[in-house]
C-alpha cells in the first residue's frame, strides 16, 4: 500500500461564522476541527497528518492531540496569506517517501472513509481525484443588478468537496505553476487544470458538508451525533 500524507488546512479564522474560530467551536463534545482530524488519525491509510494553523493556535493544537489520543504521526505547519499558500506549506511538509497527498478542508468533519477510500484509489491510477456531489438545483445567472439574466445549464455541473488527492510531485508541480503565474485558486484542483493535469470527479453520495456559515451547524452536529 502506498503511503498517503493528510494536509488538513485550518489556518482561516471563518468570518462568516460570526462565532469566533470556527474550527473550534464545540460540536457533539468535541471542537469541529477535532472531529475532521479524529475522522483522518482513524483512517487505516493514513500516514501522516500535517495540520497547518495559526502560531497562534498551536497550543489548542497540541492540546487537542492529547484528548482525541492522535494515533498516527503528526506536525503543525504554519498557514500562509491564502489558502493555496497554506496547502504550499502544508504539502512542502509532507515526507517526500508518501505517494499520495490528501487536503482536506479542517471545517469538513463528516466525510466517510468510504468515499475518501474511493478518491485515494482514483488518484493511485490517474493522478489526480476530488470527491464531488452532482449539482442539482436550478442554476440563475445573475446581472449584477439583483435580477435573473438567464439559466444556467446544470448538466455535468458539479460541487467540488474535500479531499482532494494527488500524487505528491503532481499537486507540487501545479501549486508552484500558479504561484509562478501569480493565479489565485480557490481550490487544489484549479491548480492542477493550470497545469494540464486532468483531474477524475468521485461522486460522494453521503452528505459531505463544510460549516461555513451557522445554519450548517445543526445538521453537522446530527451527523457526528448519528
Amino acid at each position: 500500500m502506498e503511503g498517503v500524507s493528510i494536509v488538513i488546512v485550518a489556518a482561516g479564522r471563518g468570518m462568516r461564522m460570526d462565532q469566533g474560530d470556527k474550527i473550534f467551536i464545540d460540536i457533539a463534545g468535541l471542537p469541529l476541527i477535532g472531529h475532521t482530524w479524529r475522522q483522518f488519525d482513524q483512517l487505516t491509510e493514513t500516514g501522516e497528518i500535517i495540520m497547518v494553523t495559526r502560531d497562534n493556535a498551536r497550543p489548542q493544537f497540541k492540546e487537542l492531540a492529547r484528548r482525541i489520543g492522535v494515533g498516527k504521526p503528526w506536525k503543525l505547519v504554519a498557514g500562509g496569506e491564502e489558502r493555496q499558500d497554506s496547502v504550499w506549506n502544508g504539502v512542502n511538509a509532507t515526507d517526500a517517501e508518501m505517494s499520495l497527498v490528501a487536503i482536506q478542508d479542517g471545517a469538513r468533519p463528516c466525510t466517510p472513509h468510504s468515499a475518501i477510500q474511493a478518491a485515494l484509489a482514483a488518484a493511485r491510477e490517474t493522478g489526480a481525484a476530488v470527491l464531488a456531489k452532482r449539482v442539482s438545483d436550478t442554476l440563475k445567472r445573475g446581472d449584477g443588478q439583483a435580477q435573473i439574466a438567464g439559466t444556467v445549464d446544470r448538466e455535468n455541473l458539479w460541487a467540488v468537496q474535500t479531499p482532494q488527492v494527488f500524487r505528491r510531485e503532481i499537486i507540487l508541480a501545479a501549486l508552484a505553476k500558479v504561484r509562478e503565474k501569480g493565479l489565485l485558486v480557490t481550490d487544489d484542483a484549479a491548480a492542477c487544470e493550470a497545469l494540464g493535469q486532468a483531474v477524475r470527479l468521485i461522486e460522494c453520495e453521503q452528505p459531505n458538508p463544510k460549516a461555513t456559515t451557522p445554519a450548517d451547524l445543526p445538521f453537522i452536529e446530527s451527523l457526528l451525533s448519528g
